[in-house]
């Protein structure tokens, strides 16, 4: 017996769900990908990009997932040797960090912890370290999907300017772009990347990366370079090579589509929207911890993200919740990965996401909690309509 009906919910970090707009908006012809039309909706593209990331660097877009977009900043600013200095604070930044190891690159860890969020100090303290300034670039994400931490970009960036260490500032804002603040220049972040699949509201399959001018110069003297990710091969006057050959045209029509839907919402109003489902999420998530079986996996509560919230399970088995809400109730839950395999799940609140979906969402769960039989403080649920109902003005 079950009570699902009709297509899966994804309340996953990633393929995230899709507005019924994006999917249309592929379901047209392909453009000559030598037309003016196709020159036109590129340059949108690449300039709407730049306002996401807030730079007036360069932006590239990739037919590439997120691993893809990560090798093509370390290609494109890294020589073999070079040592990069990882922020670890759950699973993506070490990921990044592993792939520049196996590019030859030289890889060093800031070891950080699965449960708090990255120390701007610590950093600056490793930097000043550095008198010969060996490290070369700097690695870290601003939300990790796999903890749940939301790490300080603007905070870190100024305990590395303070230091007047010269290594370039790489952030991966995959799993948070277009969700919350992100401001790149300002904040002095040299390479800033992310892709389509999350807060962007698009098919998995592009990538996106922007570089300012520092990062640029550094560029022309890298040497781990390669056609398919080069900047410089991608900057020629012939239109294809913005793309390294046939443009991607029904994700850029997707593309196109959802970012025209963030415009419409305004993304001060975007970003507002993921900070109230995320403290809904959160207040359920209090207090279904009172029955000391679930809780935070991030102990901080101002080092939650807003995008991701990730629920640690005591004594009982998360598969065992996450079959019963997909198979019974169609709602998917987000697994716990990395260091968190079997000891959590994840409730994802990023990109498509409103009211009704992250309230269902939460309804679903603690159904499965009473069915299982999994202790937990009752009302979740209705601490999270109660919070929206106080926070969302009539």
């Amino acid at each position: 017996m079950t009570v699902r009906a009709g297509r899966e919910f994804l309340a996953i970090p990633g393929p995230t769900t899709m507005p019924d707009e994006v999917l249309q908006a592929m379901h047209r012809p392909a453009l000559d990908i030598y037309s003016s039309q196709m020159v036109e909706l590129t340059e949108s593209l690449l300039a709407d990009l730049s306002k996401l990331f807030v730079t007036r660097g360069k932006t590239y877009i990739y037919i590439a997932n997120g691993h893809g977009a990560w090798e093509a900043t370390l290609s494109n600013v890294l020589s073999r040797g070079d040592k990069l200095l990882v922020l670890e604070s759950g699973r993506f930044a070490i990921g990044w960090g592993h792939a520049a190891s196996l590019m030859g690159a030289e890889v060093e860890v800031l070891k950080g912890d699965w449960r708090r969020a990255i120390r701007p100090a610590e950093v600056e303290a490793r930097l000043r370290q550095d008198k010969d300034h060996s490290i070369k670039a700097i690695v870290a994400v601003q939300i990790d999907t796999a903890s749940g931490a939301y790490n300080d970009i603007e905070a870190i960036g100024k305990a590395i300017k303070a230091t007047g260490h010269p290594a370039l500032f790489m952030v991966d804002t995959v799993a948070s772009l277009g969700c919350v603040p992100f401001e790149m220049d300002k904040w002095g972040v040299d390479v800033a990347m992310s892709g389509s699949q999350k807060g962007l509201m698009t098919p998995p399959g592009l990538g996106f990366v922007a570089a300012n001018e520092r990062a640029l110069q550094v560029h022309r003297k890298a040497d781990l370079r390669t056609p398919y990710w080069d900047w410089s091969e991608r900057e020629g006057t012939e239109h294809y090579r913005k793309y390294a050959g046939t443009a991607p045209v029904h994700l850029l029509f997707a593309l196109r589509k959802a970012i025209d839907m963030l415009h419409e919402e305004g993304l001060p109003n975007a970003h507002l929207r993921h900070r109230l489902l995320a403290e809904a999420v959160r207040r359920a998530v209090a207090v279904w911890s009172e029955g000391q079986v679930l809780g935070f996996n991030i102990t901080e509560a101002n080092e939650r993200s807003d995008t991701v919230t990730t629920v640690t399970m005591k004594g009982s088995d998360p598969q065992a919740l996450q079959r019963y809400c997909k198979e019974k109730c169609g709602v998917v839950l987000g697994t716990g990965i990395g260091d968190l395999s079997g000891q959590a799940f994840r409730i994802a609140h990023m990109g498509h996401v409103n009211a009704p979906m992250i309230l269902g969402t939460l309804g679903v769960v603690e159904v499965g909690l009473n069915a299982l039989g999994i202790p937990h403080g009752k009302g979740g649920t209705e601490a999270a309509i109660e919070y929206l109902g106080e926070n969302v003005g009539a």
